[in-house]
């Protein structure tokens, strides 16, 4: 099942890539959201076939590859991995459903065959990465989706991608020559093999390990970012096709936190609290700094990446805290913030499709249903409620089993935080009330839009139904982590 969801998606892109040229491009997207549908499906499967009340690894896979090197074909779920796997395949689908509603439609038409393929390919890679449990297969599939990422910015951005698309390759390759290093360091030191369960580095003296772990976070620190390394994910973000920035928002970041929880409370649990204090502290920088920039813009696009910035922050509080709590809550919020910030940028996607604009200078009243927006709004109101945490959506689950988690490690650090969800209100209160509550002044624009049709609302409307319902009952997300989390920081 394991292999499935990381071939079948690749086997997806080859077989799109070589059909007949005289297949038109909606035959290919209905291709692409069929094949993608079924890894969505196979994905959902899992949960059924997962222990909730074992500890550890489950659905093992194990192939000896080349052992000379210690290179093993090592798969394995947990607790930590298996949200996260149905999340990007979700994420994927979705993007992939949605490409042919947004700005770039004329853009997408011209290389579907090429479109899509990467969009799978990026799909397969992200969920080799989560299910590796061998530390060289993870650097494989890690560093292997940063092609197909970075031609999906370059080719299908705005009229900036190509600044935007080498500043993210630059930025995370150094992410990955770090994440490499430190495995090399690791195995070296420790032993003669990558597999993850027969690692160990207790026995390594005190000032190696920190030196290991610390070239871990900032490796992993460049890909969630943390502040300042962050300058490469508001251009990423910014640049990049309303399906691609779904991708980069919901699940993309999530392989930075995930591997700062796997390999770094995974594989240091002693040496942690040594510097658990400073990457807090770093956390509640990159929180405030995230919120106190998104105040200050006025594309509706940048200010959620950098609202992103903030949120992803509370993940790495969470998991600098390192208790049970702190680490399901951490788990919980990234699963949060994959469904609210992939609605965010879809739904500003449509926007910036019937109106030709994402500046909240000009656009205004698109809740008037003259605008043809109403629900839209509606869904953008939604959206912005569950980022601010209310209770009744999963961004407050995520975020309160986190805070409730630091609190009793970092208070401090936690408060900061709880400061910067606060300021969320700030900047979205402004978004909402310039983009859909504001005049209508027709002397600058026009007063009707194009109506949006149901399609265009449809992943909305998902991501809406899932968000309402885990914010109800959050037990179907938590339970994944109860048992698993306590081995993983063992």
């Amino acid at each position: 099942m394991l292999s499935i969801l990381i071939w079948l998606p690749l086997l997806a892109a080859v077989i799109i890539a070589v059909l007949p040229n005289k297949i038109n491009n909606n035959q290919l997207r209905k291709t692409a959201v069929i094949l993608s549908a079924v890894s969505l499906v196979l994905s959902l499967y899992l949960p059924a076939q997962y222990s909730y009340n074992d500890q550890g690894i489950q659905l093992k896979e194990f192939l000896p590859w080349i052992e000379i090197i210690g290179l093993n074909y090592n798969l394995g779920i947990d607790g930590l991995s298996l949200p996260l796997v149905i999340l990007n395949n979700l994420l994927i689908f979705l993007a992939i459903y949605s490409s042919d509603l947004q700005q770039d439609v004329g853009k997408l038409l011209v290389r579907p065959k090429l479109f899509y393929p990467l969009i799978l390919i990026l799909g397969g890679c992200i969920n080799g990465a989560l299910l590796a449990q061998n530390l060289l297969l993870f650097f494989i599939f890690y560093e292997i989706k940063l092609v197909p990422t970075y031609l999906l910015i370059n080719i299908w951005g705005g009229e900036n991608r190509g600044y935007a698309g080498t500043k993210y390759i630059l930025y995370t390759a150094f992410s990955g020559v770090f994440v490499l290093a430190a495995f090399l360091g690791i195995v070296f030191l420790s032993g003669n093999t990558f597999d993850y369960d027969t690692i160990q580095t207790k026995i390594l003296p005190f000032s190696k390990q920190l030196i290991l772990l610390i070239t871990l976070i900032i490796g992993f620190g460049i890909k969630i970012p943390l502040v300042p390394l962050h300058t490469w994910l508001p251009d990423a973000y910014t640049e990049s096709s309303t399906p691609v920035s779904t991708i980069l928002g919901g699940i993309l970041s999530k392989l930075g936190t995930y591997g700062l929880i796997r390999f770094g409370l995974g594989l240091f649990p002693q040496l942690w609290n040594t510097v658990a204090p400073w990457l807090a502290a770093i956390a509640v920088v990159s929180a405030l700094y995230g919120s106190v920039v998104a105040i200050a813009q006025t594309d509706l696009k940048k200010m959620i990446a950098y609202s992103s910035i903030a949120h992803i922050a509370f993940v790495v509080l969470a998991t600098a805290a390192g208790t049970s709590i702190a680490i399901s809550g951490a788990i919980c919020q990234m699963f949060a913030h994959g469904l609210i910030v992939a609605m965010l940028f879809h739904l500003v996607g449509v926007i910036e499709n019937k109106t030709g604009s994402r500046d909240i200078n000009i656009l205004t009243g698109l809740m008037n249903p003259q605008r043809g927006f109403p629900v839209i709004g509606a869904l953008s109101i939604l959206a912005v409620m569950a980022s601010a945490g209310i209770p009744g959506m999963v961004g407050f689950i995520g975020e309160y089993v986190s805070f409730q988690g630091s609190f009793t490690v970092f208070p401090l650090f936690t408060v900061g935080c709880l400061i910067a969800t606060g300021l969320t209100s700030v900047y979205f209160v402004i978004l909402l009330n310039k983009t859909f509550f504001g005049k209508i002044d027709c002397r600058k624009t026009p007063i009707t839009y194009p109506r949006i049709q149901l399609p265009e609302r449809i992943p909305a409307l998902i991501l809406a139904v899932i968000i309402v319902f885990l914010g109800i009952q959050p037990n179907w997300l938590t339970q994944f982590t109860e048992f698993s989390i306590v081995a993983s920081i063992q």
